[in-house]
């Protein structure tokens, strides 16, 4: 793992942890042909949506534009709302929106804080994909997001 990245996250988690705050973030889901498209990062272990935080004045839209661009390079056509989750399991009031695209081209990307990229079919994950990657699959496979309050 990159220790400078994994160092910032630790750092970032005592600070939720002290002082709970709200966040935004989004998550795209890049589906073709019954695949998905995973990211592991260099500060954590396992697989996630490629995603991150909302800067300050940012639209949605923008933000998960910029975050499949970075963490991917994809540029994506048409993109649809998935669902919007909270989740307070690191100590932080956190919310992510999650969209998804079917129409997209991959290029290359800046991979400062991204280990890997790869391409699952939707029924054989990972063993180490996140939970709330695996729920948010879950729901897709299902034809819908769960109604109840979304675990991340």
């Amino acid at each position: 793992m990159n220790l400078k990245y994994r160092l910032l996250y630790l750092l970032a988690r005592c600070y939720w942890r002290i002082f709970k705050p709200l966040t935004l973030g989004v998550k795209v889901m890049l589906i073709e042909n019954e695949s998905i498209w995973l990211v592991q990062h260099t500060y954590q272990p396992g697989w996630f949506l490629p995603g991150g935080g909302v800067k300050r004045n940012e639209i949605l839209e923008t933000a998960v534009r910029r975050e499949a661009r970075e963490e991917l390079g994809a540029e994506m056509d048409e993109i649809h709302l998935f669902g919007v989750y909270s989740n307070d399991s690191q100590y932080k009031n956190d919310h992510v929106v999650v969209f998804m695209s079917h129409k997209f081209t991959l290029g290359p990307a800046d991979k400062a804080e991204i280990r890997a990229v790869q391409k699952f079919p939707l029924r054989q994950l990972p063993p180490d994909v996140s939970r709330g990657t695996r729920h948010r699959i879950e729901e897709y496979l299902a034809g819908r997001p769960k109604a109840e309050a979304g675990i991340w």
